[in-house]
């Protein structure tokens, strides 16, 4: 299998998880239309959870391996590199089944944490429900997590790629169809159809892992466990647990938060289910389509920097680290900026018209950025070893966080937008942990960011015309954003206008070639340009 360098990995791996995520997007359309608001206040209970607990059943242990094999195969040691993955599968065979277990015999107890005594809204025993059904997803997505990160290791980007659409593809059929047949064939509840979508993430990595294990074949490794490969492994992993987890942490925080401060502020049950629900999971799915770019280049940069790290190239480790920043900064703000500029169409296209929901994505859309930077810089410290500073600056955003919740929702609460308090929060503590990585890195690893400043000066130009057309586009409009056809036709044409003009200004100057290279843009032109 034919290994990828750092940029042609990055671009295998976003468009792999972009293509995903356009599909984690597209089908909560008819998904969200079909469960309902409260449907989708029981999804997200349960996905939510569902996603802390994976965190802790992988353990940071796909990334971990990929270090590590890339380690080994820098060094060209092939037998350790087979030894680390059949330790990494020992190791998460064991975790998984634990996680597993905790979860689905809890299920009920978190359900009563969650819920509380909200009254009129989903019953405990139905959050419980939904809680057990995920559950079964986590014997199997972390096996398939630990073949992705041995691939990944080896910087052959391709199979894990398309692995991942592989599993979206089976899941989204799953809740799509198993919801359509149970609502309108079967004339089933709303839990149960939560319920057959929750197992669709089951099937979905199932039957990607059937591929990823065919394509990586027959290992053959003595079936001792190597204690040294064991300890780097686990040392390794227990940052990664760590920012996981407490990423993770973020939304949970914020629905516990949310639910209990927003009722003691005088909101509705119906409101505040839909209020958590919208904060918590569907607007951060329409993040996706920012977000999905930092988790492709994190996948190629870290055994790129581990790779560098090994050899004490500290040149190209400054390099790496710019161009990563650089490629997150050309990509995302545009894309975060106008989203939230056209927030209200973009929510009306996906769950309907609503408010609240505009309202919320125009905020949490930055969430997307903030995401990036934190994921790209913790990332880089992780493959540099500089695990102190990933728990610092992991830890302190999470912390400030929690503590401004409901400060801020109360504050806000005054001015009718209490519900945007979480979101601030989420920011001013995603905000510090980037503020300290950057501190970090410059510091223990001596990365000059001068570079980046100057691009950044440079990029002002091209974001400020997108504002300005987007601004002028929006005081012309005519119609109501309640329109579903014509906001998704706004949304197209202003996504069309904006894109090209952002990239013909950005080309000109000379912004496109300095974050892809000459090479990479003759080929995805077909050489028309060079």
């Amino acid at each position: 299998m034919k290994k990828n360098s750092f940029v042609g990995g990055t671009i295998i791996a976003t468009l792999s998880i972009v293509i995903t995520k356009i599909l984690g997007i597209l089908y909560v359309i008819p998904f969200y239309k079909m469960i309902g608001v409260m449907g989708s206040a029981l999804y997200a209970y349960a996905y939510n959870i569902y996603v802390i607990f994976l965190d802790i059943s992988t353990c940071g242990l796909p990334i971990a391996i990929s270090k590590v094999v890339n380690e080994y195969d820098t060094l060209g040691n092939m037998d350790k590199k087979k030894q680390t993955y059949y330790v990494g599968n020992r190791i998460m065979g064991i975790v998984a089944v634990v996680v597993f277990i905790v979860l689905f015999s809890c299920s009920r107890l978190i359900a009563k944490l969650l819920v509380g005594d909200l009254e009129n809204g989903n019953s405990i025993g139905n959050v419980s429900i939904v809680i057990k059904c995920i559950s079964f997803s986590l014997l199997i997505v972390p096996f398939l997590s630990v073949s992705k990160g041995y691939l990944q290791g080896h910087n052959i980007m391709k199979v894990s790629g398309i692995s991942q659409i592989i599993e979206q593809v089976v899941r989204v059929v799953i809740v799509l169809l198993g919801t359509f047949i149970v609502l309108y064939i079967f004339n089933g509840s709303i839990t149960l159809a939560v319920c057959v979508s929750l197992l669709g993430a089951f099937f979905g990595a199932l039957i990607s892992y059937l591929y990823v294990r065919i394509k990586i074949g027959k290992i053959e490794v003595k079936k001792v466990i190597d204690k040294i490969i064991l300890k780097k492994i686990i040392r390794y992993a227990i940052p990664f647990i760590i920012i996981n987890i407490v990423s993770s942490l973020y939304n949970f925080v914020d629905m516990t938060i949310i639910l209990k401060t927003l009722k003691y502020v005088g909101y509705e049950t119906y409101d505040i289910e839909f209020l958590c629900s919208a904060v918590t999971t569907w607007a951060p799915k329409i993040n996706m389509i920012v977000t999905s770019l930092a988790m492709g280049m994190s996948m190629s940069l870290i055994p790129t920097i581990v790779s560098s790290f090994t050899k004490k190239d500290f040149v190209s480790v400054n390099k790496n680290v710019n161009q990563a920043i650089e490629i997150v900064l050309f990509i995302s703000l545009p894309l975060v900026i106008g989203i939230s500029m056209v927030a209200s169409d973009v929510w009306n296209i996906f769950y309907g018209y609503n408010y609240y929901g505009g309202s919320i994505l125009k905020l949490n859309i930055f969430m997307g950025l903030l995401i990036n930077l934190f994921m790209i810089l913790s990332s880089t410290l992780q493959g540099l070893n500089s695990f102190k500073l990933v728990y610092i600056s992991t830890l302190v955003g999470f912390f400030i966080n929690a503590f401004l919740d409901v400060p801020f929702i109360i504050i806000l609460s005054k001015y009718g937008i209490g519900y945007l308090g979480s979101i601030v929060s989420s920011m001013v503590g995603y905000s510090l942990s980037i503020i300290i990585a950057l501190w970090g890195l410059k510091k223990e690893c001596n990365v000059d960011y001068m570079e980046i400043k100057i691009f950044i000066k440079k990029l002002i130009i091209p974001l400020i015309i997108e504002v300005v057309i987007l601004f002028v586009i929006n005081h012309i409009r005519w119609f109501s954003v309640s329109n579903k056809i014509l906001s998704l036709l706004y949304v197209g044409s202003c996504g069309l206008i904006c894109f090209w003009i952002y990239i013909v200004v950005c080309y000109k100057m000379g912004i496109v070639t300095k974050i892809l290279g000459s090479g990479i843009i003759k080929k995805l032109t077909f050489g028309k340009i060079s």
